[in-house]
């Protein structure tokens, strides 16, 4: 398999499992749509002017945005995720079966998102020069090591 197309998977898996880590976080749990819209444009933003984009991969990037939110929204669903985790914590044990459905509702969110994801990730990142895609690696790079890996 290409080394792109491990990456991108591998960024795809891992901003859904981010996604519903931060689900589950109280400090996300004040993110309303308006301040979600907000972040986004200020990533497009911020992303747009580092990596010079024209027109066309500003759209492409702003199509994987709304593609991940969207996951985000999925995996989130439609009820509060602490609450979720304390219910399975009610009783004397810990809910088993009920964990293990939670877990495949959001397993299967993320095998029904993650082709669009991919195919948004894919348009963006083929849409790059190749001094970009250069640019978004480094990058890659570089937030590794900030989280302690590499």
């Amino acid at each position: 398999m290409k080394t792109w197309i491990k990456r991108s998977l591998a960024a795809v898996f891992g901003v859904a499992l981010i996604a519903g880590v931060t689900a589950c976080g109280n400090r996300h749990s004040d993110w309303s749509p308006e301040r979600v819209t907000e972040m986004r444009g200020k990533v497009l933003e911020r992303a747009g002017a580092k990596l010079n984009l024209n027109e066309a991969q500003k759209q492409k990037l702003g199509v994987l945005a709304d593609e991940m939110l969207a996951t985000r929204t999925a995996l989130r669903g439609n009820t509060e995720p602490k609450a979720e985790l304390k219910a399975l914590m009610a009783g004397t044990t810990f809910d088993r079966n009920a964990a293990q459905t939670l877990l495949n509702g959001k397993t299967q969110v993320v095998q029904g998102q993650s082709p669009k994801v991919i195919a948004a990730m894919a348009d963006f990142y083929d849409s790059l020069s190749p001094q970009q895609q250069q640019q978004v690696r480094e990058f890659m790079d570089k937030r590794g090591h900030r989280w302690g890996r590499g």
